[in-house]
């Protein structure tokens, strides 16, 4: 603990204690990455809603153009055309009544759930295993479509799922720190003009309270909100 305190401070200290633009923050990344391994760049937002009342959430899907950088295990709910489908787009793993009674029994290898309409009688059974964990198909998300092929090459693809948390604060992954500052740029443009146009009519005042970047294991940057909101005027 004592050593990775260190390379902490030491990188905390290469940040000044003021906003940076997106392009200043992004050719910062490589400079305060600290650990071993491909860190995760993150984004949080923090947005001028309150997310108590229902018609102020905020939540949505974008497609990263580079993608998040982690191999995402996709598992699909199907029979028949759609299950041969889903084994042909790339699913990680296909199945129906047999997935749900595994799932039952405490297995979760994946990262994605899809499901075609048909099999959500089964998969409602999963509710409480699958929703704290945010893994229960959903039509606004498009997870639960006949559309499978489309729906699996996109969460294959870096297609990511977004949602405000209790304290109206967005928290998204923008890819790897071995991206470089252009790649990783383009995915959080990517992210905020989704995050931009899913403002709620209710939410008055400010939307873009504050934007801060980080690393997995390092501080962060704070983003100059004026610049990115200009971004998209």
């Amino acid at each position: 603990m004592a050593v990775a305190g260190k390379r902490y401070m030491e990188a905390k200290k290469k940040i000044a204690d003021r906003t940076y633009s997106v392009d200043q923050a992004f050719k910062l990344i490589k400079d305060i990455a600290m650990a071993r391994f491909d860190e995760t760049v993150e984004l949080a937002a923090r947005l001028g809603v309150d997310p108590r009342h229902p018609e102020e959430m905020v939540r949505g899907v974008v497609i990263l153009p580079h993608g998040t950088g982690k191999e995402v295990r996709v598992l699909v709910f199907a029979k028949g055309e759609k299950e041969i489908e889903a084994k042909e787009s790339g699913a990680d793993y296909v199945g129906a009544e047999d997935l749900v009674e595994k799932i039952k029994k405490g297995w979760l290898e994946f990262d994605k759930a899809v499901a075609t309409p048909d099999m959500m009688s089964f998969v409602g059974k999963l509710g409480k295993i699958l929703g704290p964990r945010g893994l229960m198909p959903n039509p606004k998300l498009g997870t639960v479509t006949f559309d499978v092929a489309k729906a699996v090459r996109e969460l294959k693809s870096g297609r990511i799922e977004y949602k405000v948390d209790k304290t109206g604060i967005v928290h998204a992954p923008i890819g790897k720190v071995s991206f470089g500052p252009e790649k990783l740029k383009e995915n959080f443009l990517a992210l905020m003009e989704s995050i931009i146009k899913a403002k709620p009519p209710s939410s008055k005042g400010t939307y873009l309270k504050s934007l801060h970047i980080s690393t997995t294991m390092g501080p962060s940057i704070k983003l100059d909100t004026v610049e990115v909101r200009n971004l998209f005027k």
